[in-house]
């Protein structure tokens, strides 16, 4: 057995390498048989790439499902520091890891889309994963930004849509430029998107996905970055060892070396070589071979997709070229540029085969799958990882601003904006918003224009108003705008300049009651003007607001019984203040006439103070009305017992009235506060009316600075109260500052549209102060003829302040002119204000006093109730 053994030996060594080489040789033949039959293997690669990539997609379809949505609108004074956006973007990035631990990465992810379709100019919104909305809800934004769970959102297909992937081109180790928050870095794509019309199906989206950096992607791209630069920096060292060698040899070939050579004692052929150094290629520092990707914090991958769409050919192509510009403003050594190739004219992206599958499949599901090179850090996108702020200048869309329509009675004109593409357009806001508004700037810059054509435009469309013009200029410019034949019986002319010869004169009496008008409300508003003008109160001229009340409590006493009594031709007027004063026959047959319609405080004083009251009491009264009866324009206007002029009754009728005082000396301010307050008067009377069935009514008052003159209180209430009866008061001024400072902090307080002109910017400064000085007071100042700064309030919220050209009616009323229909328009207005020549309407005002005292002398005791007679009133 012992002699066997090295036998057994030998061949047990024999049979294992007779193993070896079989399993050589049968490796080798299966590489063979691979190699024969490659497509095999290639097969089965292929199958179970797709097993798993089509397991893959489902995994992330279904994680996509349950993301979430929301809207972030900031206000006009959101101006975010960095350090609050870059936690933003700590937030996103730790949001798009909030998915199942089974979600494939390309669905953990967090997507924001800035998106303009018309509806605003850039809508800000973020998606993610249902688990991060609490995280995405709360943003270090504050009070500035709204956040709002935004709805799905659902595109009607458009006739042309272009699509495009941005990618980082360039140093990939470099970052992008670092663009300053003023102006915001969102500016270039809001200009992008500034001439947007969604009429004609213009939408353009952004889209960014960011995706926190996986540790083997990074490991992975830091080993190909560092290799990449050691591999540099040896071929630069191998190059220039290259030239260095060269250099040398150059140098001992030279006539100069040949020669030194010679002229030494040397005679060796080596002796004279110089030994060359070759350079030894320097350390990479990973720290300047990395550049942004050497420190992992912040750290994130991205995915940048545009789509632009339109019904018309060519727009969504110059859309995304817009977009592309825009994009370049973030470029540096590294750049967004377009994915894609070139060929000629021809350019295959994101549209073409093979890459649009994929890129409509990313878009729809929200799935990130970014290139190689779209690392950035998250300094780097401060720009977009914000809604717009108070640097940004956005534009107004039609969605922010409806366009006028003429007839639209829903409408108010405002303006003709100017778009960023030039196309202008008339602006309006809406009617039932638009309350109060100040039009302010110098003499001539347009605001009374403006003003006019506002009111034309809400004449013709069915609208009523008066406007109140001193200087009477503004109705013959807008005479030939009015002529026409359904507008004619709804105007009437109040004018009290006199021109002419024989100038018609309407009627009204301030204390008539065959209107149905309230005593005691008649009475105040009466006295009330008169306090006004005259800057009485209770503590500098009790005894004379004591007169003043008590003998028009007594003339409007008389004026019912003359009302009730079916003889409202028989009424007193306020010329008749003087006789129930000094003339003892007529004050004892008015306080006989009335005695049973005077409560017992007021019988008594007339009983019992007034006989007291020496005669010079009465000079503080009187002297006022000698100077209105002075005047034979006032004094026809006033002294007519029923008079036509009705604001009330043109309010609930729709009636467009002008109202032309004729000027601004004490006389005219008595009239004017006397007018004022009846309008008040008025508008506080429809609360016998349900809030549903008051007509809109608007009062227009150029020239305020006259107006308020004469009643401040009165013009400071009507911006305070009118709103709740639906009378909307629009006043004119070339001076805030000159207002009365009751009715200048009325005014701006409540003022739905605020605008103005040129003009110095002393006068200009009050306005722009209450925009925060944007523009400012130097901008205002050196705008244009007829361009004003305006703004507005729609669906209950602030646009602007804006830039508007004024309205000129020779353009914008063009098609309404009929100059031919002129004369007709002045007859209607007349017989419609019942105006008659000042003659006639003397000589009825001379004769009224008789006329009362034979009506006192016929009722002494009061008469039955009746109903008052309205024959006169406008219908």
């Amino acid at each position: 057995m012992d002699s066997a053994a090295p036998y057994l030996t030998a061949w047990s060594d024999d049979t294992a390498a007779g193993q070896v080489v079989g399993l050589f040789a049968g490796l080798a033949g299966a590489i063979d048989w691979l190699y024969d039959h490659w497509y095999l293997l290639a097969l089965a690669i292929a199958g179970c790439w797709g097993a798993g990539e089509l397991v893959i997609r489902r995994l992330a379809a279904k994680a996509s499902a349950e993301r979430m949505a929301l809207e972030l609108v900031s206000n006009r004074h959101f101006d975010p520091g960095l350090e609050e956006i870059f936690r933003r973007g700590v937030q996103l990035a730790r949001a798009s890891t909030a998915m199942p631990w089974w979600a494939p990465r390309r669905a953990k992810t967090v997507q924001i889309r800035l998106r303009a379709d018309g509806s605003a100019p850039l809508r800000f919104r973020i998606e993610g994963p249902a688990g991060g909305e609490r995280l995405l809800s709360i943003t270090p934004f504050g009070p500035d930004v709204t956040v709002k769970r935004a709805r799905p959102i659902t595109d009607t297909p458009r006739e042309h849509t272009v699509r495009a992937e941005f990618i980082l081109r360039g140093k990939p180790i470099s970052p992008l430029r670092e663009v300053p928050l003023a102006p915001d870095p969102l500016q270039p794509l809001v200009d992008a998107v500034s001439d947007l019309r969604a009429e004609i199906g213009d939408l353009a989206e952004v889209r960014l996905d960011i995706q926190r950096a996986p540790k083997w992607a990074l490991r992975a791209r830091r080993l190909q970055l560092m290799g990449a630069a050691r591999r540099l920096e040896r071929r630069e060292a191998q190059r220039a060892a290259r030239w260095l060698r060269q250099d040398a040899g150059s140098v001992e070939d030279s006539w100069g070396a040949q020669m030194q050579q010679l002229l030494s004692d040397k005679r060796s052929s080596g002796a004279g070589r110089r030994l060359v150094m070759p350079p030894v290629p320097r350390r990479v520092d990973p720290a300047e071979a990395l550049g942004k990707l050497a420190e992992d914090d912040h750290l994130v991958r991205v995915q940048l997709l545009v789509m632009c769409a339109s019904n018309t050919k060519g727009r969504a192509q110059a859309r995304l070229a817009q977009l592309q510009a825009a994009f370049d403003v973030f470029g540096g050594r590294s750049r967004w540029a377009m994915r894609g190739w070139r060929l000629g004219p021809w350019r295959i992206g994101a549209d073409h085969w093979p890459t649009r599958r994929g890129f409509e499949r990313r878009w729809d599901l929200g799935h990130c799958q970014p290139p190689r090179a779209n690392w950035v850090r998250l300094e780097e996108l401060t720009g977009l990882l914000k809604p717009p702020t108070v640097h940004c200048r956005l534009p107004v869309l039609a969605g922010d601003l409806p366009t006028f329509v003429s007839g639209d009675p829903d409408l108010l004109l405002q303006g003709i904006y100017r778009g960023p593409d030039g196309r202008r357009r008339m602006v309006a806001t809406y009617a039932e918003e638009t309350l109060f508004e100040v039009g302010v700037g110098k003499a001539g810059g347009g605001k009374t224009e403006r003003a006019l054509a506002q009111a034309i435009g809400w004449a013709h469309a069915g609208g009523g108003l008066v406007f109140v013009d001193p200087h009477r200029d503004s109705w013959p410019r807008a005479l030939p705008f009015l002529a026409h034949d359904h507008l004619m019986p709804r105007i009437a002319l109040i004018d009290l300049n006199g021109l002419g010869p024989n100038p018609r004169v309407s009627s009204w009496n301030p204390l008539g009651m065959h209107h149905g008008q309230t005593a005691h409300e008649v009475v105040e508003a009466v006295a009330d003007a008169y306090a006004s003008v005259l800057d009485w109160d209770d503590a500098t001229a009790p005894r004379a607001l004591t007169i003043l009340s008590a003998a028009l409590t007594v003339l409007v006493a008389v004026n019912e019984a003359a009302c009730q009594a079916t003889r409202p031709a028989d009424q007193t007027t306020i010329f008749h203040v003087r006789a129930l004063l000094t003339d003892a026959s007529f004050r004892t047959a008015a306080l006989a006439a009335v005695a049973d319609r005077l409560n017992e405080e007021t019988a008594a004083w007339w009983q019992s103070v007034f006989p007291a009251l020496p005669p010079d009491a009465f000079a503080v009264i009187l002297n006022p009305i000698a100077r209105l009866a002075a005047n034979p324009i006032t004094r026809a206007f006033l002294g007519q017992p029923a008079g036509v002029y009705n604001i009330r009754a043109a309010m609930d009728s729709k009636m467009i009235v002008w109202v032309c005082p004729g000027g601004n000396g004490p006389t005219d301010r008595l009239l004017t506060a006397l007018l004022a307050r009846d309008l008040l008067r008025a508008a506080r009377s429809r609360r016998d009316t349900p809030e549903a069935k008051r007509v809109p009514f608007r009062p227009y008052f150029d020239e305020l600075i006259t107006l308020t003159g004469a009643a401040p209180e009165t013009i400071a209430a009507m911006f305070e109260d009118l709103r709740k009866y639906r009378c909307h008061v629009h006043g004119m001024t070339q001076l805030l500052s000159r207002l009365p400072t009751p009715v200048r902090l009325s005014l701006v307080q409540n003022a739905s549209t605020l605008a103005t002109t040129a003009g110095s910017k002393s006068a200009i400064a009050p306005i722009t102060a209450e925009w925060g000085d944007n523009p400012s007071p130097d901008r205002v100042a050196t705008m244009e003829r007829f361009e004003h700064f305006v703004s507005l309030h729609v669906d209950g919220r602030r646009i602007g302040p804006i830039q508007l050209r004024g309205p000129h009616l020779d353009e914008v009323f063009a098609a309404q002119a009929r100059p031919k229909d002129v004369p007709a328009l002045r007859r209607a207005a007349e017989a419609n204000a019942q105006a008659l020549p000042l003659d006639q309407q003397t000589e009825r005002a001379a004769q009224q006093l008789d006329r009362v005292r034979a009506f006192l002398a016929q009722h002494a005791p009061a008469t039955a109730a009746a109903q008052p007679s309205k024959d006169n009133e406008w219908n």
